[in-house]
């Protein structure tokens, strides 16, 4: 890698310091690293993978991070809130010491990743309500009181999910462009060795954790069909059994 770039500022004043301290790059490096090779993808695995096993009742609790039975849910959720947090931080300290905004490349990747993150966790506040036939809110034999966002699936639902994942995968490649950009400017002998078995690490317990999830999930469904009496050829509906979301 090439040296650490001229430009980049090594030393700040303060004037509520009174006094001029050193600019430590590496632990803005190091914080955002493991914001978004560490932190997130947890958050991201563990919604994705953490979800109980379908149910005909489904999960009756309401959903809040006080009831054990959504605590993938909540993981993803505050720990998100968290981990976006801490970036927006890094990111207001970086702009701070570097004198306003560079308009580097580095700058406008780590500007769009922190600002797209900061609209997912807004985003999430548009989901809707969950509902269910077996939901807490719901009399099983009412249907007028099953009504949810999730549960029926509704438009605005839909484009939330729509918004929600694609978005997600467009933070990542902000996140990726940041991190090459930063490593260039400012390099760090192990950053990205450690970037890459992160990436790795990632890839090999999302293809292990999808397998065996699968293979559980075409079990249960098969034995609820079974007890349920619903021919083979026809498929188990678990929007309220296994929720793909809050």
């Amino acid at each position: 890698m090439s040296a650490v770039q001229p430009h980049i500022p090594t030393e700040v004043y303060l004037d509520f310091l009174g006094r001029t301290i050193p600019v430590r790059w590496d632990y803005h490096a190091i914080l955002m690293v493991s914001i978004w090779f560490v932190l997130v993808p947890i958050c991201i695995l563990v919604i994705r993978f953490g979800k109980p096993k379908p149910t005909l009742n489904g999960i009756r609790e309401k959903v809040s991070i006080w009831h054990a039975a959504w605590w993938w849910f909540s993981v993803h959720k505050y720990g998100l809130m968290f981990s976006i947090g801490l970036a927006l931080a890094g990111a207001i300290v970086a702009v701070t010491v570097s004198g306003g905004f560079s308009g580097s490349l580095h700058s406008i990747f780590g500007i769009a990743t922190v600002a797209l993150g900061c609209l997912q966790i807004m985003g999430g506040w548009l989901r809707g309500i969950h509902g269910g036939k077996n939901y807490y809110t719901a009399d099983p034999n009412d249907p007028k009181t099953w009504f949810g966002d999730h549960y029926n699936m509704t438009p605005r639902r839909r484009k939330f999910e729509a918004y929600h994942k694609t978005a997600g995968y467009f933070v990542y490649f902000f996140a990726a462009g940041a991190v090459t950009s930063g490593l260039i400017q400012y390099p760090m002998p192990g950053l990205a060795e450690f970037i890459i078995a992160m990436v790795l690490i990632a890839f090999v317990l999302s293809v292990v954790c999808w397998s065996t999830k699968a293979s559980a999930t075409t079990a249960i469904a098969r034995r609820m069909a079974t007890a349920s009496n619903i021919p083979s050829t026809k498929s188990v509906n678990f929007c309220n059994a296994a929720p793909r979301g809050a």
